[in-house]
């Protein structure tokens, strides 16, 4: 009896995903205009709009506008005091306040699930299970190819343009020689290959003791360690170790001193006449967060993590600054984020979020980050939009910024970001994004369309804040976990069945997505 009555409902379920794939067409806006790359809202007064803007912008400057990323590591959607937190959690954001009040505050803005996915996605426009890049490379992971021999980095493609293309700070996208910065496109890089914790975890003896005080354990790891030095490397190869970290004190300065180059290289860049890409990425706030012994208790919790959130507000407000002082400020498109939501396994050194989950998940506490586009006298101030973003998209931006066109990008490849210049650009702007899809390494895990989020896997921690750690991925069942984010923000409740119309239509574009595997197969580079 219950076998059949298991059978019925599945078969009612295949019906209606049957049934009502025939009308996804009206709820999915989304028109595909090449094979291999992801579809895209049509707006076409909205792209006439930026074009003439954009153009307009030319011809007053004389030259394509600069660009500025500045990725914070790991620092969570309520983190800063424009999107909840601020001073009312420990630590005033002032400057993040201020660039999102002048500017447009995304507060429906996606990121991958965790550091080095994010940051291959929005360099290469794909995502990372498309690239290989599903994780950090760990001591002992060997690889079975390079993955960058077949991707083609948005660095490249402006360095090709004219564009001076720097990336300051943390990469972690490999250190291997052909897959570090100045390797894949980048004329200058200086930061660290790997994230912060792995450089000063040796130096570490209050959190690390079993290592750091056993010298057989220390001589043990000096074999298997990520490269703790500051590298500073040119295009060609060229690569200087420029200091070692052999403290937290030093671990500690490492944002201030990656922030006055970033500094000095805007001062004499807008010199010149040639545009520039600055990709700056600090290694606060992701876990372990040592205090800058300069600026001791900076925050009102005068914890670690929250001091770090002060250091970096700090840090973004000279940076802008110092482009506003350079006079290139209203040429300059700049965009402040996070690589993935906050690290709660490292409790109290990690961030706060509203949403359930954390890093590691593809719950919204995973995966939903601060997103402020900044660009004076381009971007309206007090502009706000709950409409969907990808971090991947700034890899379209970035195309359009620089004038580069979609045909320089190789055509085996299957593209995933969307050109959200018009979104962005024009008071009243649309997403040209109709879906956000998840993936938790070679795993499809969940889609985002409109207000709705529906997974069909899940990661559940078996401890409280343990997402990473102590946690399982499960499948859901019968039916996918459905939620409306606008009445259930926090994906406690699932409403697939009871109060939602499109559990069927966003599993069939679940369906449309993972279809384009079949051309365009995933690579495996060993992880």
């Amino acid at each position: 009896m219950k076998k059949s009555i298991i059978v019925s409902l599945l078969i009612s379920v295949f019906l209606m995903v049957n049934s009502q794939e025939i009308s996804a067409q009206k709820f999915d806006r989304s028109v595909r205009t090449s094979e291999n790359f992801e579809p895209t809202i049509p707006h076409p007064n909205q792209e006439d709009a930026v074009a003439k803007k954009l153009k307009a912008l030319k011809k007053k400057t004389g030259k394509k506008p600069n660009i500025v990323w500045l990725i914070v590591d790991d620092m969570g959607y309520g983190d800063p005091g424009c999107y909840g937190g601020g001073a009312a959690i420990g630590a005033a954001t002032p400057n993040m306040d201020k660039f999102a009040a002048e500017g447009l505050k995304l507060t429906s803005a996606y990121s991958q699930q965790t550091c080095t996915s994010t940051r291959s996605a929005i360099r290469t426009g794909r995502l990372p299970v498309r690239t290989g890049l599903i994780r950090p490379i760990l001591a002992g992971d060997v690889l079975t190819q390079n993955p960058w021999d077949t991707e083609i980095s948005i660095a490249k493609l402006l360095s090709d343009a004219g564009y001076y293309t720097l990336l300051t700070g943390k990469w972690h996208i490999g250190e291997a020689i052909g897959m570090r910065p100045h390797d894949v496109g980048y004329d200058e890089f200086l930061g660290y290959y790997p994230a912060q914790k792995e450089v000063s975890q040796g130096v570490d003896a209050r959190r690390y003791p079993d290592l750091v005080l056993n010298p057989e354990r220390m001589a043990d790891f000096e074999g298997i360690k990520p490269d703790d030095h500051l590298q500073h490397g040119w295009k060609g190869g060229k690569t200087v170790k420029e200091s070692q970290v052999k403290s937290i004190e030093d671990m500690g300065r490492a944002d201030q001193v990656l922030t006055d180059f970033t500094i000095s290289k805007i001062k004499e860049l807008a010199k010149g006449d040639q545009p520039f890409f600055i990709d700056h990425n600090f290694m606060k706030v992701h876990a372990d967060n040592h205090d800058n012994p300069d600026y001791p208790g900076l925050s009102a919790a005068k914890y670690q993590y929250k001091n770090a959130v002060a250091e970096v507000d700090m840090h973004i407000g000279n940076i802008i600054k110092a482009l506003d002082e350079a006079g290139v400020l209203e040429n300059t498109f700049i965009f402040i984020t996070s690589d993935n939501g906050p690290q709660m396994d490292s409790w109290p050194d990690g961030g706060y979020t509203p949403f359930r989950g954390a890093k590691g998940t593809t719950f919204e506490g995973g995966v939903r980050i601060p997103g402020i586009a900044y660009w004076k006298g381009m971007i309206t101030p007090g502009r706000q939009s709950d409409e969907v973003f990808d971090l991947m998209d700034l890899f379209g931006i970035n195309l359009r910024l620089a004038g580069v066109s979609t045909d320089k990008l190789p055509n085996n490849n299957y593209y995933d970001f969307i050109d959200q210049s018009s979104f962005l650009f024009l008071d009243d702007g649309k997403t040209n994004r109709e879906a956000v899809y998840f993936w938790f390494g070679k795993e499809l895990m969940a889609i985002r369309m409109k207000e709705y989020k529906q997974h069909i896997k899940v990661i559940i921690p078996q401890s409280t804040h343990m997402w990473i750690d102590y946690s399982t991925i499960q499948d859901v069942g019968l039916a996918p976990w459905m939620f409306n984010l606008y009445i259930d923000p926090k994906e406690e409740m699932p409403v697939g069945h009871r109060r939602s119309a499109w559990l069927a239509t966003l599993g069939a574009k679940l369906k449309k997505h993972a279809a384009t595997f079949k051309k365009y197969p995933p690579k495996n580079i060993g992880l």
